[in-house]
């Protein structure tokens, strides 16, 4: 896992961390790792597979039609790429 270091990070804010990190039982570094993560990563981001699922139930895309579309998928292997 990589690491980071956080420079010149203002008393107050430590300390701020601290008492959060504290309030939610973690460790403050457990804590800035928790931060950082909802930060970069929130839950309300849209999700491929929960995007495409929704868009099949709007057209109404049942089974039936998805094991249609795997029985006419054309199933010869691809050829390599040639460089010549």
């Amino acid at each position: 896992m990589a690491m980071l270091t956080v420079r010149n990070l203002p008393d107050d804010v430590h300390r701020a961390l601290r008492v959060q990190a504290a309030l939610h039982g973690r460790s403050t570094e457990a804590e800035v790792r928790e931060i950082l993560s909802l930060a970069v990563k929130p839950e309300t981001r849209v999700r491929m597979g929960d995007a495409l699922a929704a868009l099949g139930q709007k057209i109404g895309l049942s089974n039936e039609d998805i094991d249609a579309m795997g029985l006419m998928r054309d199933r010869t292997p691809a050829q390599p790429v040639g460089f010549e």
